[in-house]
C-alpha cells in the first residue's frame, strides 16, 4: 500500500525522459513560476530604497540571498522534473505560493513578518528536496537529494533560529545563508556518508542557461517598472527626461553586455562540455546570483537619479550608482572565467573608473543628472570595446 502511494504522489513517470544529449525545454510552467519572481524583485528593490544604510545593505543581501537560492535550487529541479506532468506542476505550483508568501513578507522580514518569510523558505527547500528524493527512489540522485535535504535543514535550523533570537536575527540568517551557499562545493558532505559526486548530477546546462537568462530579463524589468513608475508620477521637464533617457539607455547597455557578450560564451561552453554540473554550479547558480543582484542595485540608482535629477548626489546614491554595475561586472567576470577560463581585461579598470567617479560626483557635489551620464558613459565605452575586441 505505501509503494501505492509513493507512486501516485511521487511517480516515477513525473522525471523528464529525453534522449542522450537532448537539452529539456522550457515549459510555460517554468514561465509562470517566475512571476513571483517579477513580484520578489519588485519587494527587493523597494527594501533596499526604503533602507539606504550599510545595514540595510545587508539585510537586503540576506534577503536576495535566500530569494536567489529559493529560484535557483527550483530551476535545477525542473532539470529533472517535467513541470507539465501533473505532480510535478503540483510540486511547481506549491513552491510558487512558498515564493509568494516569502515576496509579501519581505518589507516586514526583520520585525513582525520573520516568522512568515522564515517558515515559507524552509518548507519551499524542505518540499523540493524531499520531493526530488522520492521521485528519483531507487537511484543516485535520490541520494543526492536526500543529502541536499539535510544541509538544508540545517540551514533551516539557524533560519529558524533567528526568528525566535531578534537580537541576533541578521547574523544568525547570515550564517544559514553560507550554509546555503557552501553546501554544493562540500558535496552535501555528510558524516558516514560522504559527498555526491559532480558527475552523480546529470545536468543538460542549456536548458539552466536559458532559465538564468529569463531571471535576468527579469531583474532589467524592475528598471523599467520603476523609471516608468517615476515618470508617469513626475512632470516632465527637461532634467528628467534626459535623466530618464541615461536611465533606459544604462538599462539597454547592461543588456547589451550581458547578452551579447556574456551568454553568448555560456551558449558556446555548453555546446561543447561533455559534464554541465560543473560549469552550472560556477556559472549559473553562483555568477548569475551576483549578476542579477546587480540589476536589482541598478534598478534602484535608477530610481534614485531619476527621481532628483538636478539636486547634489547624497552619499547613498552615489555607492548604489556605483555598486550596481560593479555587482553586475562581477558576478559577468566569474561566469567569463568559469565559461571561458579567461576574465576580460577591462572589466576591473571599468570597476575602477566607475567607483572613482561616483566618489567625484558625491564629493563635488554633482547633480543627479551628471552622475548618471558619467556612469552611463562608462558602461557603454566597456561594451564598445567588447564589441570591437571580444575580451
Amino acid at each position: 500500500m505505501s509503494q501505492t502511494i509513493l507512486s501516485r504522489l511521487f511517480p516515477t513517470e513525473a522525471l523528464r525522459d529525453l534522449p542522450e544529449g537532448e537539452s529539456p525545454r522550457v515549459t510555460n510552467m517554468e514561465l509562470f513560476f517566475d512571476l513571483v519572481y517579477v513580484f520578489s524583485i519588485i519587494q527587493l528593490s523597494h527594501f533596499l530604497l526604503a533602507h539606504q544604510t550599510w545595514l540595510g545593505a545587508l539585510e537586503a543581501a540576506t534577503l536576495f540571498a535566500a530569494v536567489w537560492w529559493a529560484w535557483n535550487y527550483t530551476a535545477w529541479a525542473a532539470n529533472w522534473v517535467n513541470p507539465d506532468h501533473r505532480s510535478g506542476r503540483l510540486l511547481m505550483v506549491a513552491l510558487m505560493a512558498c515564493a509568494l508568501l516569502m515576496a509579501i513578507a519581505m518589507p516586514s522580514a526583520y520585525s513582525e513578518r520573520a516568522g512568515l518569510f522564515v517558515g515559507a523558505y524552509v518548507v519551499m527547500a524542505l518540499l523540493r528536496a524531499g520531493y526530488m528524493a522520492l521521485v528519483f527512489r531507487g537511484q543516485q540522485m535520490s541520494r543526492n537529494y536526500a543529502q541536499l535535504g539535510v544541509w538544508s535543514g540545517l540551514s533551516g535550523l539557524l533560519w529558524i533560529a533567528g526568528v525566535f533570537l531578534p537580537e541576533a536575527r541578521l547574523g544568525l540568517w547570515l550564517a544559514a545563508v553560507i550554509v546555503d551557499y557552501a553546501a554544493p562545493y562540500a558535496g552535501f558532505w555528510l558524516p558516514g556518508v560522504g559527498t555526491t559526486p559532480m558527475d552523480s548530477w546529470p545536468l543538460r546546462g542549456l536548458h539552466l542557461l536559458e532559465r538564468n537568462q529569463q531571471v535576468f530579463i527579469i531583474a532589467l524589468g524592475e528598471s523599467i517598472l520603476l523609471l516608468g513608475g517615476i515618470l508617469v508620477r513626475q512632470p516632465l521637464s527637461a532634467p528628467v527626461v534626459l535623466a530618464a533617457a541615461a536611465g533606459f539607455l544604462l538599462i539597454v547597455t547592461l543588456w547589451w553586455l550581458y547578452f551579447i557578450h556574456t551568454s553568448e560564451k555560456g551558449e558556446h561552453a555548453f555546446a561543447h562540455a561533455s559534464q554541465h554540473t560543473r560549469l552550472a554550479r560556477a556559472g549559473l547558480a553562483y555568477a548569475h546570483g551576483i549578476m542579477v543582484c546587480g540589476a536589482i542595485v541598478v534598478a534602484v540608482a535608477i530610481e534614485q537619479i531619476v527621481s532628483h535629477p538636478t539636486e547634489a548626489v547624497h552619499l547613498p546614491t552615489a555607492l548604489v550608482a556605483g555598486a550596481g554595475p560593479v555587482i553586475f561586472l562581477l558576478g559577468s567576470a566569474v561566469f567569463h572565467g568559469t565559461m571561458a577560463k579567461q576574465m576580460p581585461s577591462a572589466y576591473l579598470p571599468a570597476a575602477v573608473v566607475l567607483g572613482a567617479w561616483c566618489w567625484i560626483a558625491f564629493a563635488l557635489h554633482l547633480t543627479g543628472l551628471l552622475l548618471g551620464a558619467g556612469v552611463l558613459a562608462v558602461l557603454l565605452a566597456l561594451a564598445s570595446r567588447q564589441a570591437a575586441y571580444g575580451r
